[in-house]
Protein backbone atom coordinates (compact mmCIF):
# COMPACT_ATOMS: atom_id res chain seq x y z
CA UNK A 1 0.00 0.00 0.00
CA UNK A 2 1.45 3.51 -0.62
CA UNK A 3 0.33 6.39 0.98
CA UNK A 4 -2.06 7.44 -1.30
CA UNK A 5 -3.58 4.45 -2.24
CA UNK A 6 -7.02 2.88 -0.60
CA UNK A 7 -7.91 -0.41 -1.65
CA UNK A 8 -10.66 -1.57 -3.68
CA UNK A 9 -12.12 -4.06 -1.01
CA UNK A 10 -14.62 -7.25 -1.90
CA UNK A 11 -17.74 -6.44 -0.29
CA UNK A 12 -17.62 -9.63 1.55
CA UNK A 13 -14.25 -9.02 3.01
CA UNK A 14 -16.11 -5.00 3.57
CA UNK A 15 -18.66 -6.61 5.78
CA UNK A 16 -16.75 -8.76 7.55
CA UNK A 17 -14.11 -6.04 8.72
CA UNK A 18 -17.15 -3.76 9.44
CA UNK A 19 -18.82 -6.19 11.87
CA UNK A 20 -15.38 -7.01 13.24
CA UNK A 21 -14.49 -3.32 14.25
CA UNK A 22 -17.73 -2.50 15.10
CA UNK A 23 -17.72 -4.99 17.98
CA UNK A 24 -14.13 -3.97 18.58
CA UNK A 25 -15.78 -0.59 19.29
CA UNK A 26 -18.19 -1.85 21.51
CA UNK A 27 -15.56 -3.10 24.15
CA UNK A 28 -14.33 0.55 24.19
CA UNK A 29 -18.02 1.81 24.44
CA UNK A 30 -18.60 -0.55 27.37
CA UNK A 31 -15.54 -0.30 29.42
CA UNK A 32 -15.01 3.76 29.33
CA UNK A 33 -15.64 5.16 32.90
CA UNK A 34 -16.33 8.90 31.91
CA UNK A 35 -16.05 10.17 35.10
CA UNK A 36 -11.81 9.31 35.25
CA UNK A 37 -11.02 8.74 31.99
CA UNK A 38 -10.31 5.16 31.94
CA UNK A 39 -10.72 2.10 29.65
CA UNK A 40 -10.56 -1.27 31.31
CA UNK A 41 -7.67 -3.08 30.40
CA UNK A 42 -9.33 -6.01 29.72
CA UNK A 43 -13.16 -6.97 30.16
CA UNK A 44 -15.02 -10.60 29.60
CA UNK A 45 -15.01 -11.15 25.98
CA UNK A 46 -18.98 -12.34 26.39
CA UNK A 47 -19.27 -8.86 27.60
CA UNK A 48 -20.87 -9.57 31.18
CA UNK A 49 -18.11 -7.42 33.19
CA UNK A 50 -15.17 -4.80 32.24
CA UNK A 51 -12.46 -5.24 34.54
CA UNK A 52 -11.14 -2.99 37.57
CA UNK A 53 -7.91 -2.27 36.29
CA UNK A 54 -7.53 0.91 34.04
CA UNK A 55 -4.99 0.90 30.94
CA UNK A 56 -3.57 4.01 30.01
CA UNK A 57 -2.52 2.56 26.47
CA UNK A 58 -6.17 1.31 26.42
CA UNK A 59 -7.25 5.12 26.57
CA UNK A 60 -5.01 5.72 23.78
CA UNK A 61 -6.54 3.18 21.24
CA UNK A 62 -10.24 3.95 22.47
CA UNK A 63 -9.49 7.67 21.79
CA UNK A 64 -8.52 6.77 18.12
CA UNK A 65 -11.46 4.54 18.18
CA UNK A 66 -13.45 6.96 18.80
CA UNK A 67 -12.90 8.66 15.97
CA UNK A 68 -13.53 5.68 13.82
CA UNK A 69 -16.87 5.32 15.62
CA UNK A 70 -17.92 8.38 14.46
CA UNK A 71 -16.83 8.76 11.36
CA UNK A 72 -18.92 5.61 10.49
CA UNK A 73 -21.55 7.11 13.04
CA UNK A 74 -21.94 4.43 15.76
CA UNK A 75 -22.10 7.52 18.03
CA UNK A 76 -23.86 10.85 17.86
CA UNK A 77 -20.75 13.10 17.30
CA UNK A 78 -22.03 15.65 20.63
CA UNK A 79 -21.54 12.54 22.65
CA UNK A 80 -18.42 11.37 21.28
CA UNK A 81 -16.34 15.11 21.76
CA UNK A 82 -17.98 15.05 25.37
CA UNK A 83 -16.15 11.95 25.67
CA UNK A 84 -13.10 12.82 24.64
CA UNK A 85 -12.97 16.01 26.74
CA UNK A 86 -14.14 14.69 29.62
CA UNK A 87 -11.49 12.04 29.73
CA UNK A 88 -8.47 14.61 28.57
CA UNK A 89 -9.80 16.62 31.90
CA UNK A 90 -9.48 13.92 33.95
CA UNK A 91 -5.83 12.97 32.86
CA UNK A 92 -4.68 16.85 32.23
CA UNK A 93 -6.59 17.74 35.93
CA UNK A 94 -6.68 14.48 38.45
CA UNK A 95 -4.84 11.64 37.30
CA UNK A 96 -1.53 11.88 39.33
CA UNK A 97 1.61 11.65 36.93
CA UNK A 98 5.54 12.81 37.22
CA UNK A 99 7.26 15.21 34.53
CA UNK A 100 4.15 14.80 32.81
CA UNK A 101 4.26 10.53 32.70
CA UNK A 102 1.15 8.50 33.28
CA UNK A 103 1.35 4.99 34.97
CA UNK A 104 1.09 1.66 33.18
CA UNK A 105 -2.56 1.09 35.17
CA UNK A 106 -4.86 3.08 37.35
CA UNK A 107 -7.88 1.85 39.36
CA UNK A 108 -11.16 2.51 37.00
CA UNK A 109 -13.58 3.01 40.05
CA UNK A 110 -11.40 6.58 41.70
CA UNK A 111 -8.29 6.75 39.32
CA UNK A 112 -5.74 6.29 41.80
CA UNK A 113 -2.41 4.19 40.94
CA UNK A 114 -2.76 0.41 40.62
CA UNK A 115 -0.79 -1.07 43.47
CA UNK A 116 3.24 -0.25 42.61
CA UNK A 117 2.33 0.02 39.06
CA UNK A 118 5.77 1.84 36.74
CA UNK A 119 5.62 5.55 35.13
CA UNK A 120 5.33 3.64 31.29
CA UNK A 121 6.81 5.89 28.35
CA UNK A 122 5.58 3.67 26.56
CA UNK A 123 2.06 3.25 27.86
CA UNK A 124 2.10 7.26 28.24
CA UNK A 125 3.39 7.58 24.50
CA UNK A 126 0.39 4.88 23.34
CA UNK A 127 -2.13 7.42 25.20
CA UNK A 128 -0.59 10.68 24.07
CA UNK A 129 -1.08 9.22 20.23
CA UNK A 130 -4.70 8.55 20.75
CA UNK A 131 -4.80 12.17 22.16
CA UNK A 132 -3.36 13.79 19.14
CA UNK A 133 -5.49 12.02 16.79
CA UNK A 134 -8.22 13.20 18.55
CA UNK A 135 -6.65 16.59 18.76
CA UNK A 136 -6.62 16.54 14.99
CA UNK A 137 -9.84 14.67 14.31
CA UNK A 138 -12.56 16.74 15.94
CA UNK A 139 -10.77 20.15 15.94
CA UNK A 140 -12.47 21.16 19.10
CA UNK A 141 -11.32 24.15 21.14
CA UNK A 142 -11.48 22.25 24.56
CA UNK A 143 -9.98 19.04 23.16
CA UNK A 144 -6.90 20.84 21.42
CA UNK A 145 -6.40 22.99 24.89
CA UNK A 146 -6.36 19.98 27.24
CA UNK A 147 -4.16 17.58 24.52
CA UNK A 148 -1.54 20.66 24.11
CA UNK A 149 -1.67 20.95 27.73
CA UNK A 150 -0.77 17.25 28.34
CA UNK A 151 1.54 17.17 25.60
CA UNK A 152 3.49 20.29 26.65
CA UNK A 153 3.47 19.23 30.62
CA UNK A 154 6.07 15.89 29.43
CA UNK A 155 9.15 15.74 30.42
CA UNK A 156 10.81 13.79 27.58
CA UNK A 157 14.55 14.46 28.30
CA UNK A 158 13.66 13.23 32.01
CA UNK A 159 12.82 9.56 31.06
CA UNK A 160 16.08 10.04 29.22
CA UNK A 161 17.94 9.63 32.18
CA UNK A 162 21.64 10.88 31.09
CA UNK A 163 21.54 8.65 28.42
CA UNK A 164 20.80 8.54 24.71
CA UNK A 165 17.87 6.22 24.49
CA UNK A 166 14.62 6.41 27.26
CA UNK A 167 13.91 4.29 30.10
CA UNK A 168 11.45 2.30 30.23
CA UNK A 169 9.34 3.85 33.39
CA UNK A 170 9.87 4.51 36.52
CA UNK A 171 8.37 3.69 40.01
CA UNK A 172 8.53 6.49 43.57
CA UNK A 173 9.61 3.46 45.30
CA UNK A 174 13.15 2.05 42.74
CA UNK A 175 13.35 5.24 40.73
CA UNK A 176 14.31 4.30 36.63
CA UNK A 177 13.65 0.70 35.44
CA UNK A 178 17.39 0.02 34.60
CA UNK A 179 16.25 -1.37 30.96
CA UNK A 180 15.98 0.93 28.18
CA UNK A 181 14.34 1.15 24.62
CA UNK A 182 17.94 0.41 23.00
CA UNK A 183 16.89 -1.88 20.08
CA UNK A 184 14.10 -2.16 17.30
CA UNK A 185 10.56 -2.93 19.07
CA UNK A 186 7.54 -1.14 19.69
CA UNK A 187 8.98 2.31 20.32
CA UNK A 188 8.88 4.49 17.49
CA UNK A 189 5.73 6.27 17.99
CA UNK A 190 7.27 7.24 21.29
CA UNK A 191 10.48 8.39 19.83
CA UNK A 192 8.61 10.43 17.25
CA UNK A 193 6.21 12.36 19.26
CA UNK A 194 9.03 12.89 22.22
CA UNK A 195 11.08 14.62 19.22
CA UNK A 196 8.31 16.69 17.56
CA UNK A 197 7.25 17.92 21.00
CA UNK A 198 7.46 21.79 21.36
CA UNK A 199 8.25 21.80 25.42
CA UNK A 200 11.10 19.25 26.94
CA UNK A 201 11.23 17.61 23.43
CA UNK A 202 13.67 14.59 23.00
CA UNK A 203 16.76 15.65 20.89
CA UNK A 204 16.64 14.33 17.34
CA UNK A 205 19.72 12.25 17.68
CA UNK A 206 17.64 10.02 19.97
CA UNK A 207 16.10 8.20 16.69
CA UNK A 208 19.27 7.18 15.66
CA UNK A 209 20.55 6.24 18.85
CA UNK A 210 18.61 3.11 19.23
CA UNK A 211 20.22 -0.03 17.32
CA UNK A 212 18.38 -1.74 14.20
CA UNK A 213 19.28 -4.93 15.87
CA UNK A 214 18.42 -7.74 15.37
CA UNK A 215 18.68 -8.91 11.83
CA UNK A 216 16.72 -12.08 10.83
CA UNK A 217 16.10 -13.87 8.27
CA UNK A 218 13.22 -16.56 7.62
CA UNK A 219 11.99 -18.17 4.38
CA UNK A 220 13.62 -15.52 2.02
CA UNK A 221 12.88 -12.98 4.12
CA UNK A 222 15.40 -10.30 5.85
CA UNK A 223 14.17 -8.29 8.58
CA UNK A 224 14.46 -6.35 11.93
CA UNK A 225 13.23 -8.45 14.09
CA UNK A 226 11.22 -8.75 16.86
CA UNK A 227 9.28 -12.13 17.82
CA UNK A 228 5.87 -10.66 19.33
CA UNK A 229 4.07 -9.19 16.37
CA UNK A 230 2.37 -6.35 18.16
CA UNK A 231 6.00 -4.97 17.78
CA UNK A 232 6.34 -4.19 14.40
CA UNK A 233 2.52 -3.10 14.83
CA UNK A 234 1.82 -0.41 17.31
CA UNK A 235 3.64 2.87 15.97
CA UNK A 236 2.36 1.88 12.85
CA UNK A 237 -1.22 2.22 13.85
CA UNK A 238 -0.15 5.77 14.24
CA UNK A 239 2.77 6.82 11.91
CA UNK A 240 2.15 6.32 7.96
CA UNK A 241 5.66 4.34 7.12
CA UNK A 242 4.36 3.65 3.45
CA UNK A 243 6.59 4.49 1.28
CA UNK A 244 9.46 6.26 3.31
CA UNK A 245 12.38 5.58 5.04
CA UNK A 246 15.41 7.31 7.35
CA UNK A 247 18.09 6.06 5.17
CA UNK A 248 18.27 3.17 7.38
CA UNK A 249 15.21 1.09 6.89
CA UNK A 250 11.78 0.92 5.40
CA UNK A 251 9.34 0.07 8.94
CA UNK A 252 6.31 -0.72 6.62
CA UNK A 253 8.22 -3.34 4.41
CA UNK A 254 9.74 -4.06 7.52
CA UNK A 255 6.25 -5.17 9.57
CA UNK A 256 5.31 -6.56 6.08
CA UNK A 257 8.17 -9.17 6.15
CA UNK A 258 8.09 -9.74 9.79
CA UNK A 259 4.28 -10.60 8.96
CA UNK A 260 5.02 -12.74 6.33
CA UNK A 261 7.97 -14.51 8.22
CA UNK A 262 5.78 -15.55 10.93
CA UNK A 263 3.15 -16.86 9.04
CA UNK A 264 6.06 -18.93 7.03
CA UNK A 265 7.07 -19.90 10.35
CA UNK A 266 3.40 -21.43 11.63
CA UNK A 267 3.01 -23.11 8.49
CA UNK A 268 6.30 -24.82 8.62
CA UNK A 269 5.46 -26.30 12.11
CA UNK A 270 1.86 -27.62 11.26
CA UNK A 271 3.51 -30.91 11.08
CA UNK A 272 3.74 -30.32 15.24
CA UNK A 273 0.45 -28.54 15.51
CA UNK A 274 -1.59 -29.88 12.94
CA UNK A 275 -5.11 -27.06 13.10
CA UNK A 276 -2.48 -24.92 12.09
CA UNK A 277 -1.49 -23.95 8.22
CA UNK A 278 -1.58 -20.91 5.84
CA UNK A 279 -4.97 -19.93 7.47
CA UNK A 280 -4.79 -20.63 11.04
CA UNK A 281 -1.16 -18.75 12.07
CA UNK A 282 -0.40 -15.77 14.50
CA UNK A 283 1.09 -15.44 17.23
CA UNK A 284 1.92 -11.70 19.90
CA UNK A 285 1.58 -11.26 23.74
CA UNK A 286 -1.33 -12.68 24.60
CA UNK A 287 -3.19 -14.76 27.44
CA UNK A 288 -2.89 -18.58 27.25
CA UNK A 289 -3.98 -21.39 29.29
CA UNK A 290 -0.58 -21.08 31.46
CA UNK A 291 -0.85 -17.68 31.73
CA UNK A 292 0.38 -14.06 30.24
CA UNK A 293 3.36 -15.20 27.36
CA UNK A 294 4.93 -12.68 25.53
CA UNK A 295 5.37 -15.07 22.74
CA UNK A 296 5.65 -14.55 18.54
CA UNK A 297 8.52 -15.39 16.16
CA UNK A 298 10.48 -16.07 13.94
CA UNK A 299 12.52 -17.41 15.74
CA UNK A 300 9.86 -19.85 17.35
CA UNK A 301 9.42 -18.58 21.33
CA UNK A 302 9.96 -22.07 23.14
CA UNK A 303 6.91 -21.19 24.79
CA UNK A 304 4.53 -21.86 22.05
CA UNK A 305 2.03 -24.75 22.42
CA UNK A 306 -0.45 -24.87 19.66
CA UNK A 307 -2.30 -21.27 20.88
CA UNK A 308 -3.32 -19.17 18.62
CA UNK A 309 -3.65 -14.84 19.23
CA UNK A 310 -6.18 -13.19 16.48
CA UNK A 311 -4.71 -9.82 17.00
CA UNK A 312 -1.82 -10.66 15.17
CA UNK A 313 -3.23 -11.00 11.42
CA UNK A 314 -5.75 -8.87 13.03
CA UNK A 315 -2.83 -5.83 13.50
CA UNK A 316 -1.44 -6.84 10.60
CA UNK A 317 -4.10 -6.62 7.73
CA UNK A 318 -2.20 -3.22 6.13
CA UNK A 319 0.87 -5.18 5.65
CA UNK A 320 -0.49 -8.43 4.02
CA UNK A 321 -4.08 -8.03 3.39
CA UNK A 322 -5.32 -11.27 1.51
CA UNK A 323 -2.88 -13.75 3.71
CA UNK A 324 -4.20 -11.64 7.33
CA UNK A 325 -7.78 -11.33 6.43
CA UNK A 326 -7.66 -15.35 5.08
CA UNK A 327 -6.41 -16.02 8.81
CA UNK A 328 -9.17 -14.11 10.40
CA UNK A 329 -12.10 -15.31 8.32
CA UNK A 330 -10.95 -18.71 8.38
CA UNK A 331 -10.76 -18.35 12.35
CA UNK A 332 -14.64 -17.30 12.60
CA UNK A 333 -15.67 -19.92 10.36
CA UNK A 334 -13.85 -22.66 11.39
CA UNK A 335 -13.23 -21.81 15.13
CA UNK A 336 -16.09 -19.61 15.91
CA UNK A 337 -16.90 -21.25 19.18
CA UNK A 338 -13.60 -21.24 20.56
CA UNK A 339 -12.66 -17.74 18.82
CA UNK A 340 -15.39 -15.36 18.60
CA UNK A 341 -17.78 -13.50 21.05
CA UNK A 342 -19.56 -10.34 21.36
CA UNK A 343 -16.22 -7.50 21.37
CA UNK A 344 -14.78 -10.01 17.74
CA UNK A 345 -12.09 -12.34 18.75
CA UNK A 346 -11.07 -13.47 22.65
CA UNK A 347 -8.00 -12.29 23.14
CA UNK A 348 -6.11 -16.37 22.19
CA UNK A 349 -7.55 -19.66 21.75
CA UNK A 350 -6.03 -23.15 20.89
CA UNK A 351 -7.29 -25.00 18.06
CA UNK A 352 -5.19 -28.24 19.39
CA UNK A 353 -6.57 -28.45 22.80
CA UNK A 354 -10.13 -26.63 22.68
CA UNK A 355 -9.21 -24.27 25.40
CA UNK A 356 -10.44 -20.56 24.68
CA UNK A 357 -9.42 -17.04 26.52
CA UNK A 358 -12.87 -16.11 28.40
CA UNK A 359 -11.43 -12.32 28.29
CA UNK A 360 -10.37 -9.95 25.77
CA UNK A 361 -7.59 -7.13 26.35
CA UNK A 362 -7.94 -3.73 25.31
CA UNK A 363 -4.71 -2.79 23.32
CA UNK A 364 -4.70 -6.40 21.14
CA UNK A 365 -8.70 -4.94 20.25
CA UNK A 366 -7.52 -1.84 19.91
CA UNK A 367 -4.62 -2.61 17.25
CA UNK A 368 -7.16 -4.86 15.32
CA UNK A 369 -9.82 -2.23 15.12
CA UNK A 370 -7.18 0.54 14.26
CA UNK A 371 -5.13 -1.42 11.10
CA UNK A 372 -8.52 -2.35 9.99
CA UNK A 373 -9.60 1.03 9.47
CA UNK A 374 -6.30 1.93 8.10
CA UNK A 375 -6.49 -0.40 5.71
CA UNK A 376 -10.28 0.30 4.53
CA UNK A 377 -9.88 4.12 4.62
CA UNK A 378 -6.39 5.10 6.31
CA UNK A 379 -8.41 7.43 8.74
CA UNK A 380 -6.12 7.38 11.64
CA UNK A 381 -2.95 7.17 9.27
CA UNK A 382 -4.02 10.60 7.53
CA UNK A 383 -5.59 12.08 10.84
CA UNK A 384 -2.44 11.30 13.00
CA UNK A 385 0.30 12.48 10.75
CA UNK A 386 -1.61 15.94 9.91
CA UNK A 387 -0.16 17.07 13.65
CA UNK A 388 2.41 19.39 13.28
CA UNK A 389 4.62 17.61 15.87
CA UNK A 390 4.80 14.40 13.89
CA UNK A 391 5.22 16.26 10.58
CA UNK A 392 8.20 18.02 12.81
CA UNK A 393 9.39 14.89 13.96
CA UNK A 394 9.13 13.18 10.54
CA UNK A 395 11.66 15.80 9.18
CA UNK A 396 13.99 15.84 11.87
CA UNK A 397 14.29 12.14 12.17
CA UNK A 398 15.64 12.42 8.72
CA UNK A 399 12.73 10.47 6.45
CA UNK A 400 12.25 11.08 3.02
CA UNK A 401 9.90 9.35 -0.24
CA UNK A 402 11.50 6.57 -2.16
CA UNK A 403 15.20 4.56 -1.29
CA UNK A 404 16.84 1.39 -3.20
CA UNK A 405 16.17 -1.29 -0.40
CA UNK A 406 18.13 -4.58 -0.59
CA UNK A 407 16.49 -7.56 -2.34
CA UNK A 408 13.98 -9.23 -0.16
CA UNK A 409 14.41 -6.90 2.82
CA UNK A 410 13.26 -3.79 4.33
CA UNK A 411 16.80 -2.69 4.43
CA UNK A 412 18.27 0.75 2.59
CA UNK A 413 21.02 -0.11 0.71
CA UNK A 414 24.00 1.99 1.27
CA UNK A 415 26.44 3.76 -1.15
Amino acid sequence: MRAESIPTIAPADDAFLDDLEHRAWDFFNDSWKVDTGLISDRAKADGSAPGGLGSVASVGFGLSGICIADARGWIPRDQATERVRATLEAFQSRLVNEHGFFYHFYLTRDGSRAGKSELSSIDTALFLAGAVTAREYFKDLQITTLVNAIYERIDWPWMLDGGTTLRLGWTPEKGFIPYRWSRYSEHMVMDLVGIGAESHPLPPEEWKAWERKPVGKWSGYEFLECRPLFTHQYSQAYVDFRGKNDGIADYFENSRLATLAQRQMCIGLAAKYPHWGENVWGLSASDSAHGYVAWGGPPAHPAIDGTIVPCAPGGSIPFAPAECLAALRTMKEQYGDLAWAKYGFVDAFNPETGWKDKDVIGIDVGITLLQAENYRTALIWKTFMQAPEIRRAMELAGFHEGGKLKPGSSLVEQP
